[in-house]
């Protein structure tokens, strides 16, 4: 599908914003990028590094982004926390997809909102997941061994080197700010902990076991939805990672453990890491472009206007390949701690 149009990243200089225009100029060579940040020059580099992307500097505070009245795009993708959802409503009234990836569990009521009121005016993917619905996707693609799952517990671990550029940090402080509590999915019911019931250990690669705990996170009700399994829990520690105590760059390691019934019926239970040695920020990347690609048909038809989550448009083998690609890899633990 050819796009007479560029794909606009509000954020584009940044880590995970730059990281996404990266993968989209090498999946697809011809479609037109605009690399939109405050600092122009920042901006310009990344646009000149890319090749046939233009860069632009934005305002979020006004509801033309700063953009002139003639500026049209083919998507538009907040790759920071879009605070007025100026980002969102400039793709509604242009009519052109909209991908967000930072407003949270506690902030995405805004989109939801924000899409009801125009429901036909443009598809809205809500990819505030972690790691942008890789997670989601690698955990589903995991699922599809069982006829039965009963408990899904993700855990990851973040580095301290590894949280990103200072939009990263400041979403973090941020999501902490609205609420200290977790959501886990317990015996069938979304519920909130606070307390010892949200701290969790969570076990490194290497057996090292970190202090972790819930957090309020959409991986949570997107995998009990999509499985439903009764039991759904993600916890987050931040420490040293694997990586780092081999002497390495900062790793990123997710742990998906499901526990249910096989094809058999008998009692199955999987272990699986999937790590990136290069950090998180090529995942993110990697989630916002899949999601760009369905979005704008070049894989697939286009979406219809409306609110999605990534599983709801991706195929998680596909994404698992694309995971492989960028040098994710995918390490099987023994079935019990």
């Amino acid at each position: 599908m050819g796009q007479s149009n560029s794909v606009l990243i509000l954020g584009g200089s940044g880590q995970a914003g730059a990281g996404t225009a990266d993968l989209l100029r090498r999946w697809h060579p011809a479609l037109p990028l605009t690399i939109a940040g405050r600092d122009i020059d920042r901006a310009q580099r990344v646009a000149d590094k890319l090749g046939a992307a233009t860069a632009v500097t934005i305002d979020l505070r006004r509801g033309d982004l700063g953009l002139p009245a003639d500026h049209s795009c083919s998507a538009v993708v907040a790759a920071l926390w879009d605070d007025h959802l100026h980002g969102l409503r400039y793709a509604q009234h242009h009519r052109v997809p909209y991908l967000s990836i930072s407003s949270g569990l506690t902030d995405v009521a805004l989109e939801v909102v924000a899409g009801a009121q125009r429901p036909g005016a443009a598809p809205i993917l809500v990819a505030s997941h972690y790691c942008a619905g890789v997670g989601v996707l690698a955990a589903l693609h995991s699922a599809r061994e069982f006829d039965r799952i009963d408990t899904i517990r993700i855990s990851t671990v973040l580095d301290e080197l590894d949280a990103g550029g200072p939009a990263g940090t400041a979403d973090l402080e941020r999501l902490s700010t609205a609420t200290s509590a977790g959501l886990v999915r317990r015996d069938g019911v979304f519920t909130w902990i606070t307390g010892p019931d949200a701290e969790a250990d969570v076990t490194s690669t290497d057996g090292t076991v970190l202090s972790g705990r819930s957090i309020p996170i959409l991986d949570v009700p997107s995998l009990a939805l999509a499985t439903g399994a009764p039991n759904v829990r993600f916890d987050f520690a931040v420490g040293e990672s694997a990586g780092r105590r081999r002497g390495e760059p900062a790793s990123n390691e997710t742990r998906i453990d499901l526990e249910g019934t096989g094809p058999t019926g008998a009692p199955l239970r999987t272990i699986r890491y999937l790590v990136r040695p290069a950090g998180q920020n090529p995942l993110t990347a990697l989630g916002i472009t899949l999601g760009v690609e369905r979005l704008l048909g070049l894989r697939g038809e286009p979406v219809t206007p409306g609110i999605h989550t990534p599983e709801g448009l991706l195929d998680p083998a596909y994404a698992v390949e694309r995971m492989l690609e960028i040098g994710a890899t995918f390490v099987d633990a023994p079935g019990d701690d």
